[in-house]
């Protein structure tokens, strides 16, 4: 999928595909507060609060304009879990 240039995903930028990020992830209210944080500041990403590492907001990729296909948790293009 690297630089391929399709639509976004039908769902807010704001909510991760499930398979990306399961609705009963036990950090899912945190990574998802800190992800809105970074949208709402136009960030390009926030600090994991389980792992400290860097995530990239769905916003920054969305303005990259392709799916590098790394399997982003924040993903604005995968819209099933074979995609993205």
């Amino acid at each position: 999928m690297s630089g391929e240039r399709r639509p976004l995903a039908d769902r807010p930028l704001t909510e991760p595909h499930p398979s990306r990020l399961s609705p009963e992830h036990p950090d899912r209210a945190r990574i998802l507060a800190a992800h809105d944080a970074a949208l709402a500041a136009g960030e390009a990403g926030y600090l994991d609060p389980e792992s400290g590492l860097f995530v990239l907001s769905a916003g920054f990729l969305a303005r990259r304009g392709t799916c590098c296909g790394r399997g982003c948790r924040h993903c604005p293009y995968v819209d099933d879990p074979q995609s993205g």
